[in-house]
């Protein structure tokens, strides 16, 4: 009970879908890491494994943060990148794929390539230089950034995306970048 008034607090409530490869993930050895998300969010998790769903209860900040752990270890990341959006100000931010590209799973595919480039080069590069954390899984680009960070990111991945080279999205990062893109 709210000691201000007579009201009871109501808990908020989400339903989350995640991929079934990353179930495992979310679950952890002995139940670590959901443990670990439900204790630091303060809520309850139920996971229904055979349908790829997560219930997940709680209330205020801590509980919004907990959705977004739960999201981003859905979208690829780690547990122990994804317990960053516990931090202060970390925000979560995942963009559609298919936005650039349609239904054609060729497309995707190459679009995923262009993010994450030869040998994950062009992901490690916005995430040096933004000091973002970058996961591409399925059909999305996951970023995990403070808010200046986010933007840039975002943009650079977005660039790239679009079709822009490599290299302007390089200049782009380092402070170079023109408004216009060279495809």
């Amino acid at each position: 009970m709210n000691k201000k008034s007579n009201e009871k607090v109501k808990n908020m409530e989400e339903l989350i879908k995640i991929p079934d490869d990353r179930i495992g993930v979310l679950i952890g050895p002995k139940g670590s890491v959901r443990a670990k998300i439900a204790k630091k969010g303060k809520c309850k998790i139920e996971i229904d494994s055979q349908y790829g769903e997560v219930f997940i209860e709680g209330e205020g900040e801590e509980f919004f943060r907990a959705v977004d752990v739960i999201k981003a270890i859905g979208r690829g990341f780690s547990p122990e990148r994804a317990f960053k959006l516990f931090e202060h100000d970390y925000l979560l931010k995942i963009i559609d794929i298919t936005d650039y590209t349609g239904k054609s799973k060729s497309t995707q595919k190459a679009k995923r390539g262009r993010v994450i480039g030869r040998k994950g080069l062009a992901r490690t590069e916005i995430e040096k230089k933004t000091h973002a954390l970058i996961s591409v899984q399925g059909k999305t680009v996951a970023i995990i950034a403070l808010p200046d960070e986010m933007n840039k990111a975002e943009e650079a991945v977005k660039m790239l995306l679009q079709g822009a080279k490599h290299d302007t999205v390089d200049r782009y990062l380092d402070g170079h970048g023109a408004n216009k893109f060279e495809l």
